[in-house]
């Protein structure tokens, strides 16, 4: 049982205030949020409690931290029952609320904008929380693609689906607060209902048994090592310089997926996590992200893309081995550097002239079944944009396409059998205050009613061997597609 304090000021969680995000865009109106309101509750390390006791709302959505398995993560947010969603598929985005439903064949990530502008909120007193409502929900990797790609579909989930949320749980880990964030939009028994929920204590008799599946791949092994034979063949041609191909793993099941999620989150969880269940349907996306996308703070721009995967050890030497190796990788760092470049390059449509730095470069970072390098790029925003502008002109990541971005998204439409979905798309939220925080979705299973779906990848050099390359991805998602 929860303990709950309604609470009418924020300054017992507040952290130092910084310098709001500027937004100039005509179509942007602002309200002023004078009725929000917090409730204080009881921190927990992990965040399972809570989520179990709302994950029966529509469009319950868990962005995870990872703690207590992984520490590296700052907030858990959870939120559900949104009062509007946009669910994209192929050139037509349905916009649904308790009073319509209506299609719009507008550019999603505008039809985001004008959806997130009627939540808006000027209150520099609110700046600092991560989420006071706004949007969140995943934009998949295909809203990237040509309008021209012919590739098939393999899963039945949504190109996008975004919801307009009013309000969120967040636990802080660094101040070890957790608190309900109402918005001024959110109605007196959605408050009710969020409170009570929370109040009940959930009990699952299932959660000792042992869940497993095997997913399959789509293609053979050859058919992966004849690919890259013809990557390779398209960067030595001068088309481009790095390929991040994908495979496609999947398997009939009938299994929870919520409980799929807290069994492999034990074993993997990782600080851009996420469990989001569509709708009331059976679609779910479990996420166990270890690459931050974009994040907007005040005027701060930080993006953080991965390049550099090597397997863990068996014992502290051989792991202390492996890790040196990676640092010490040419190639890994040689990949690593063509995607900072390639993200300082998107970036600067959107932040000041001068402003995109690179202060991280190469630096490890270490996860249950494998050690990464991580870059960190950051800038800052122009007056003139707004977070859906930048993360428009960034989409989708530049780790999970190679470079050039334009040539090889083109060369992936040849080489890969079918569409990536939520896989290399982005999940995160808009803040209604102008924050943003969003992952790359990889390390991620789709469970679309009828079958999980997963991928896997990684970018291909001039130098790569095939067999390596192939092993990686095993190292990378083989707790996913074998459990």
């Amino acid at each position: 049982m929860y303990t709950v304090f309604l609470l009418f000021s924020e300054e017992s969680i507040q952290p130092k205030p910084r310098t709001p995000l500027k937004l100039k865009r005509s179509n942007v109106k602002y309200y002023t949020m004078e009725k929000a309101e917090v409730v204080d509750l009881i921190y927990k390390a992990n965040a399972e409690e809570f989520f179990d006791s709302l994950r029966h709302l529509p469009d319950a959505l868990w962005f995870d931290s990872g703690h207590p398995v992984c520490s590296s993560g700052q907030f858990d947010i959870i939120t559900a029952n949104p009062s509007v969603t946009l669910e994209t598929n192929g050139k037509i985005t349905t916009k649904k609320t308790l009073l319509y439903t209506k299609d719009y064949t507008d550019e999603p990530f505008d039809l985001c904008e004008r959806l997130l502008s009627t939540i808006q909120a000027k209150d520099k007193q609110y700046i600092n929380y991560p989420f006071t409502g706004g949007l969140a929900g995943y934009f998949g990797y295909d809203l990237g693609r040509s309008p021209a790609c012919e590739l098939p579909k393999l899963d039945t989930l949504p190109d996008m689906r975004i919801g307009l949320y009013e309000w969120a749980l967040t636990i802080d880990h660094l101040s070890k607060k957790a608190w309900l964030f109402f918005n001024a939009k959110c109605s007196k028994g959605l408050k009710n209902k969020i409170i009570n929920c929370i109040n009940k204590t959930s009990k699952d008799t299932d959660l000792n048994i042992k869940l497993s599946y095997k997913l399959s791949c789509s293609t053979k092994k050859s058919h992966y090592l004849e690919t890259v034979k013809k990557a390779k063949n398209y960067i030595l041609a001068g088309d481009c310089y790095q390929i991040n191909y994908a495979q496609h793993f999947s398997a009939s099941t009938k299994k929870d997926s919520w409980k799929i999620y807290k069994d492999l989150r034990l074993r993997m969880a990782a600080p851009y996590g996420c469990y989001y269940q569509l709708g009331e349907t059976k679609q779910a996306i479990l996420s166990f992200s270890p690459e931050r996308f974009l994040k907007l703070k005040g005027d701060e721009v930080i993006t953080q893309p991965i390049k550099g995967t090597v397997s863990r050890g068996e014992n502290r030497i051989e792991d202390a081995v492996k890790a040196k190796a990676l640092i010490d990788s040419k190639k890994n760092k040689a990949e690593n550097l063509m995607i900072v470049d390639l993200l300082r390059n998107d970036l600067s449509k959107n932040c000041k002239l001068g402003s995109v730095k690179t202060p991280e470069l190469f630096k490890l970072e270490s996860f249950k079944n494998v050690h990464h390098l991580v870059s960190t790029v950051t800038g800052v925003i122009k007056d003139t944009a707004t977070p859906l502008t930048l993360l428009r002109d960034c989409f989708p990541g530049g780790s999970i396409t190679g470079a050039p971005k334009k040539r090889v998204m083109e060369i992936i439409d040849e080489l890969e059998l079918c569409k990536r979905s939520v896989y290399c798309g982005s999940m995160g939220y808009i803040s209604a205050n102008g924050q943003m925080d969003t992952n790359i979705a990889i390390r991620t299973l789709l469970s679309d009613g009828k079958k999980i779906h997963c991928w896997g990848g990684g970018g291909i050099v001039a130098d790569s061997d095939a067999e390596d390359e192939y092993q990686e991805i095993l190292d990378k998602v083989g707790l996913l597609i074998k459990c």
